[in-house]
């Protein structure tokens, strides 16, 4: 794994961000229903590595596999989909909508020592788990230590 460098700067920019998207989220609803129908989200992803691969596993819930499409280019993988509103109901009969509706996208950069054509998708109950096998010069060896006598 590697050492990431920690910037007290970058975090605060990441907080700013974060209430900026949120103060904008909340004025631009102001009970209109549209932009909440329309509104971008983002699924949650967890990346893990193992011993033998790097997993990334989306939360994706109210979505099929057939939503959702991976694409490689460029050692960038890319899971993008859309999540659309049933229209079971009159938008009028709506009290509060919560659940965040239209297109996603998210891009991973891959590092170089994944097997770039053995890369594996599974999807269940909602989780989309991409599996990228790490290179067999990039897996952890145990070294021996002699030890000489004096």
């Amino acid at each position: 794994m590697a050492i990431v460098r920690w910037e007290p700067l970058r975090d605060l920019m990441t907080f700013q961000e974060r209430m900026n998207r949120l103060f904008d989220e909340a004025f631009q609803r102001k009970g209109e229903l549209s932009p909440m129908i329309k509104g971008d989200w983002s699924p949650a992803v967890d990346v893990l590595e193992t011993k033998d691969n790097i997993e990334l596993r989306a939360e994706l819930p109210g979505l099929t596999a057939s939503d959702v499409d991976i694409s490689l280019a460029n050692d960038v993988l890319t899971l993008s989909g859309e999540r659309t509103m049933l229209k079971e109901t009159k938008e009028e009969n709506y009290h509060r909508i919560e659940r965040s509706y239209g297109c996603f996208s998210r891009s991973f950069a891959l590092p170089s020592r994944v097997q770039k054509d053995k890369i594996k998708a599974k999807f269940s109950d909602g989780v989309l788990r991409v599996t990228l096998p790490k290179a067999e010069e990039a897996k952890p060896k145990q070294i021996k230590i002699e030890v000489q006598g004096k």
